[in-house]
């Protein structure tokens, strides 16, 4: 089992009335991830705010809408993972007849991830690849050795298209192409959010996290295709079929952002069993 704490802060300067936010930072709570304790702390005392929940995938989004002056939102955290661990030689691709109605979603083209476009490309790389888990890691491995992880390379704008030209980008743009070239294979695909737990410090200081998950053998497993976090260690905030579903915070209206402020401690207890996060070469799952 793994015990991770989260630690958050965004702040913010309303400029004018009637600004909203989406928010998506809180800890999920799936079959394999457990929220154990939190806290929120909203600034503006008459802020309008609420917290809905996704049944489907125990994902919460906060709407809040703030007054003009500074706004401060600190979220707190407990979570502890006990991921499904599985050999990846042994798990199957799932045939597009047997693919469940809730997961077809994640094998069409969605805003960022056009895999329409990619069919010929990626199907001239990897259609003859082995069907199953190694195919999706071999999209993986691709991606990383393909395309340089730049900070401020790319915006709100950048697609996986514009990613597989210029080959440079961030964690979100790494997780869009290796999503739309898993899709323009029939691998269904999706965008999951979280912290860059283990992450190298000379990439500056810990920063939210995007990463990828295939369904494979009728399970969501992870990938990192920018290789700057350990994947044991990736705490799930929310999922999508890209960012635009799922950005940590969606703003409407006249607002400056600071930079977030996040901090990720994981627990050692040999007693409590709390291991500290490390990479495997095995398949892993928080679905």
């Amino acid at each position: 089992m793994i015990r991770l704490q989260l630690q958050l802060e965004l702040s913010y300067t309303v400029l004018a009335p009637g600004a909203e936010f989406f928010f998506f930072f809180h800890a999920a709570n799936t079959s394999h991830q457990r929220v154990i304790d939190e806290n929120l702390v909203i600034s503006q005392p008459d802020a309008a705010w609420q917290l809905q929940e996704s049944d489907c995938m125990g994902q919460r989004c906060l709407r809040l809408g703030a007054q003009p002056g500074p706004l401060t939102v600190r979220y707190t955290a407990g979570v502890e993972m006990r991921h499904h661990v599985a050999d990846p030689a042994q798990i199957p691709e799932v045939p597009v007849c047997d693919i469940p109605h809730d997961v077809l979603q994640y094998i069409y083209p969605s805003r960022y991830c056009q895999s329409d476009r990619l069919y010929n490309f990626a199907g001239g790389l990897f259609g003859g690849l082995p069907r199953g888990y190694s195919r999706a890691k071999a999209i993986c491995d691709w991606v990383g050795q393909h395309v340089t992880f730049r900070s401020n390379s790319s915006d709100g704008t950048t697609s996986a298209v514009d990613t597989l030209i210029e080959r440079v980008g961030v964690c979100r743009d790494f997780a869009h192409l290796m999503i739309a070239l898993c899709r323009a294979v029939n691998m269904p695909a999706r965008f999951v959010t979280g912290t860059d737990f283990g992450a190298d410090p000379k990439m500056g200081p810990p920063d939210f996290h995007a990463y990828v998950e295939v369904y494979l053998g009728g399970r969501w497993y992870l990938f990192d295709p920018s290789r700057t976090a350990i994947p044991m260690g990736m705490m799930r905030m929310a999922t999508g079929r890209d960012a635009a579903d799922v950005a940590f915070a969606t703003i409407f209206g006249s607002v400056y952002s600071d930079q977030p402020r996040i901090l990720v401690v994981a627990g050692e207890d040999a007693e409590a069993g709390w291991e500290f996060p490390e990479h495997t070469d095995q398949a892993v799952s928080t679905a």
